[in-house]
């Protein structure tokens, strides 16, 4: 199954959203890529390095930007009219989820094999080639929603 199709589908599982939401807000962590360590079974250091790299600059320049306009927007802005204002929103928020797609499909183009790595071993490998690493509760909260 393709990676995108994977994580929409992991994604609808309870308490998948919850968990990635905290790893991104409260972590700093990058989902995409953290379901990308989960779904590739990874926790090869040198191919997470490469995958992060990628994942890093994009985030910066296109997803973090993005992510800020949909933010701004979702409090009213008098006098800005609350239902143009919503539907810029919502056309920002789909800019937001295909720019996760784009990443998503990056991620897996450069993906040879499956490792093999359990879930919860790849979103701690991954967590700390990304940065600072999440606490191991928040990873298991994803690890276990994902199973």
């Amino acid at each position: 199954m393709e990676l995108w199709d994977w994580a929409l589908r992991a994604y609808s599982r309870p308490g998948v959203p919850e968990a990635c939401l905290s790893l991104q807000d409260d972590h700093g962590q990058n989902t995409s890529f953290l379901l990308w360590a989960v779904w590739a079974e990874t926790s090869d250091q040198q191919a997470l390095s490469s995958a992060a790299q990628i994942g890093r600059a994009w985030e910066a320049r296109v997803l973090a930007p993005i992510r800020q306009v949909r933010r701004l927007l979702k409090p009213a802005f008098p006098p800005v009219d609350d239902g143009a204002r919503e539907g810029l929103r919502e056309d920002i928020k789909a800019a937001e989820l295909r720019a996760e797609r784009v990443l998503m499909e990056t991620f897996e183009s450069l993906t040879r094999e499956r490792g093999g790595a359990p879930a919860l071993a790849a979103l701690q490998a991954a967590s700390r080639v990304w940065g600072k690493p999440a606490p191991d509760e928040a990873l298991a909260r994803l690890a276990g929603a994902l199973s």
